[in-house]
C-alpha cells in the first residue's frame, strides 16, 4: 500500500461499507496518505453521508474532501507539502 487507496463501496450497504473502509484504515500504513472512497452518485447520497458523518472523527483522518468526481469522497490521512 503506497500513496492513495482506492475502497469501492457502492452498491454495498451502509454496514457493508463501514467494515471496508475501516478495514482499508486500519491497513493503512506511513506510506498511505490517502483514501479515496467510491460511492457513486447516482441513485442516493447514503453512502457518502455515511462516510463524511463517520469519519470526521476518526483519529486517522485529518479532514475530509470532495473527491475529483461526486462519486468519490477522500479521507486524508496526512497532508503532503
Amino acid at each position: 500500500m503506497t500513496g492513495i487507496v482506492e475502497v469501492d463501496v457502492h452498491g454495498m450497504n451502509q454496514i457493508q461499507a463501514q467494515i471496508a473502509i475501516d478495514t482499508a484504515l486500519r491497513r493503512a500504513n506511513a506510506s498511505v496518505y490517502r483514501i479515496r472512497i467510491i460511492h457513486g452518485y447516482t441513485h442516493n447520497t447514503i453512502l457518502r453521508d455515511m462516510v463524511q458523518y463517520k469519519y470526521r472523527n476518526h483519529p486517522k483522518v485529518k479532514r475530509i474532501a470532495p473527491g475529483s468526481n461526486p462519486g468519490q469522497t477522500d479521507l486524508i490521512l496526512r497532508e503532503l507539502f
